[in-house]
């Protein structure tokens, strides 16, 4: 059997006798520049048990030294009351999405030893963009000392045939059914049932024949490193999980090696899933003389010389709308043009905060607001990532987002990790 996704002792309330909708949490990093998102999340859960009480929202990170004590403190008592555990358990899932359509997954558990976000990786799991470090220490007051974790971490497989998860669908009829309830409204519902033997051991192997050396050669290239998962959201929570463990790894040896903060629950999604959408992560600028960005990107697009083919960008701000033209760009990705100057913006005035918004709706608000310009531009083709990857190492940081903000992983499962 693959080692490369394991069961897991898998924790979940009794969910005849807990509300799964008010359970379920949408990721930690979706809404950063809305808290009224979270705060209103806060009403309607009240005192019903929620993941929401497991995790400190990106939203609210300035508070983490108030709530984080509060989360760990609230998950050591889920642990005793609440959580039932599912062990040596796999989940095969169905997530409807907000627009209907149907997008199918399997939670399990990876080994972090065989995970790397440094740039130039050539580890079996791999971040499919740039790794902010600076965001690493204030997420990892999270998960340090934390009892449990959520995933909301999503692993792509590159799986044109479909012959990993898709199988599984046929034989949900003799699974134990794991879970089933409606999201939050707009967020779709979801289903999930527990992995029968039989069909995660075909699961695995379809996995080990995804990264045959001859299939690596025909599909990436004569030389290249295999990639079996590609981390497609979630990348700094799983950076965090590798760095907690890393500090365990430090402080206790070998001995390590045993511990279950080695591994971590994850989400294995097929990027060829036809339900699975790549839309743009776009940038709001605040704290800025608009009219002086606007300038800049104007000298900075007239600088450019590269061989790259055209690009271009919307602008919006409270005064003005209008697009900016790149005609010769060195980077290959709009969002990796744009990032470029914003960069060195920001390295030029410190009191600027850059967002980045998964909404376009989201970014025309934001926008409306004095001192602030957001920027619209057009994604990447999805069957391009794990070539470019595999090819030329991680894209920019936030350069795609896997579906609309209400289509993220929720957190459901958990699982103990110390």
């Amino acid at each position: 059997m693959s080692a490369y996704l394991l069961p897991s002792d898998i924790l979940l309330p009794d969910f005849s006798a807990v509300n799964g909708t008010l359970w379920s949490a949408i990721a930690c990093d979706q809404f950063t520049g809305e808290p009224d998102y979270w705060q209103d999340l806060d009403r309607r859960v009240g005192d019903a048990p929620s993941t929401l009480r497991l995790m400190l929202p990106e939203a609210f990170l300035g508070e983490a030294d108030a709530r984080v004590p509060v989360v760990h403190e609230t998950m050591e008592t889920y642990y005793r009351t609440l959580l039932v555990r599912h062990p040596n358990s796999v989940i095969y899932l169905e997530r409807t999405l907000s627009d209907g359509r149907v997008r199918r997954g399997l939670v399990g558990m990876i080994d972090l030893e065989q995970y790397d976000y440094r740039p130039g990786a050539k580890s079996l799991i791999r971040a499919t963009e740039a790794t902010v470090t600076e965001r690493i220490p204030p997420r990892l007051a999270v998960r340090r000392d934390a009892l449990l974790e959520l995933p909301h971490v999503m692993l792509l497989i590159d799986d044109p045939q479909k012959t990993v998860i898709e199988p599984l669908a046929a034989g949900t009829a003799y699974m134990k059914p794991a879970y089933a309830f409606p999201l939050t409204s707009g967020s779709g519902s979801v289903k999930g049932w527990f992995a029968d033997a039989a069909g995660f051991g075909r699961a695995s192997a379809a996995l080990e024949r995804l990264i045959a050396p001859d299939r690596i050669r025909t599909r990436y290239g004569e030389g290249t490193a295999p990639l079996l998962f590609a981390v497609g959201d979630g990348n700094h929570s799983l950076a965090v999980a590798k760095t907690a463990y890393e500090e365990i790894k430090a402080a206790h040896g070998e001995s390590a090696l045993f511990h279950p903060a080695r591994y971590a629950l994850a989400e294995v999604v097929n990027l060829h899933d036809p339900a699975l959408t790549f839309e743009p992560i776009y940038r709001v600028l605040s704290h800025v003389d608009t009219d002086d960005v606007l300038k800049a990107l104007e000298a900075f697009s007239f600088a450019q010389h590269g061989a790259a083919a055209p690009q271009q960008t919307r602008f919006i701000t409270a005064e003005r709308r209008g697009t900016m033209h790149f005609g010769h760009p060195s980077a290959e990705l709009t969002v990796a043009t744009l990032q470029q100057f914003l960069d060195t913006y920001m390295a030029e005035h410190p009191e600027a905060e850059l967002d980045y918004i998964h909404s376009a709706k989201t970014v025309e608000g934001l926008s409306a607001h004095p001192d602030t310009v957001g920027f619209l531009f057009s994604g990447m083709p999805k069957d391009d990532l794990f070539r470019t990857v595999v090819q030329n190492g991680a894209l920019p940081r936030k350069t795609f987002s896997m579906g609309a903000a209400e289509d993220k992983r929720f957190y459901i499962e958990c699982r103990r990790i110390r």
